[in-house]
């Protein structure tokens, strides 16, 4: 009689047989970026996102070949959602640029308070164990950065006029370098310290040493408790929603 038994299934993940179900993939991303800007990359394992979601480990090895691979789509995504808030606030050309950045921080704290501080940026968070992530992150969270940099480098030469010189260039690009270099380190305080006291302080900090430099009024930078976030810019709002 022949052998009627299917046959015997290797060791390992489960075959790609099914089409993992519609909207699992986005669930996944949802689920694993909450977890990064929390835990990391190092302290988070893909069972903590199979139990956030109650997707099941067939379904997300369908749609990532590995824990590494999951990573990277982690990374474009929420660089993807940062970039569009960047643009959001420092495009706004109704807005002096300096006010646009505080506009930009103070968004950014307003999420963090809704979050009681408990989720920082998802790219700082990576640079923190940075020794201790694949190879292939390295050269993504750099160009995420670099991107950051040109943004803000933009939006400060708005206030250099039509022709900036190339000293000005120069400027605003340090400036912007600065920006980033210290807001990490502010985000990161404020979460340590379950407070926004480090946001404002940076923000008045630094918005007075660029308006110093650049020649400009900065903003007022005191932010009521409990204040609103700022409108969102009529002419990006709709896209950013």
């Amino acid at each position: 009689m022949p052998n009627t038994l299917p046959p015997r299934r290797g060791r390992g993940r489960p075959p790609k047989i099914a089409r993992a179900p519609e909207g699992t993939r986005a669930m996944l991303v949802r689920a694993g970026v909450g977890l990064l800007t929390e835990k990391g990359f190092s302290s988070t394992c893909v069972d903590d996102v199979l139990n956030a979601t109650g997707i099941s480990k067939g379904s997300f090895y369908y749609c990532f070949s590995s824990k590494e691979d999951f990573g990277q789509v982690l990374i474009d995504s929420y660089a993807s959602y940062f970039n569009a808030k960047l643009d959001l606030w420092l495009t706004d050309r109704a807005t002096p640029p300096l006010q646009r950045m505080l506009n930009f921080m103070h968004d950014a704290r307003a999420g963090m308070t809704k979050h009681g501080f408990r989720r920082g940026c998802l790219i700082g968070n990576l640079g923190q164990e940075i020794d201790m992530l694949p190879d292939s992150f390295s050269g993504l969270l750099l160009t995420i950065l670099e991107g950051w940099e040109l943004r803000v480098t933009d939006c400060l030469l708005a206030a250099c006029g039509p022709h900036p010189s190339a000293a000005q260039r120069r400027l605003c690009a340090r400036l912007s370098r600065h920006f980033w270099i210290g807001w990490e380190g502010a985000v990161l305080r404020a979460r340590m310290e379950h407070d926004p006291g480090p946001l404002d302080l940076y923000a008045a900090f630094y918005l007075a040493q660029a308006a110093a430099e650049l020649g400009i009024r900065p903003p007022a930078t005191a932010i009521p408790h409990g204040s609103p976030v700022p409108p969102a810019p009529a002419q990006t709002a709709q896209a950013a929603n």
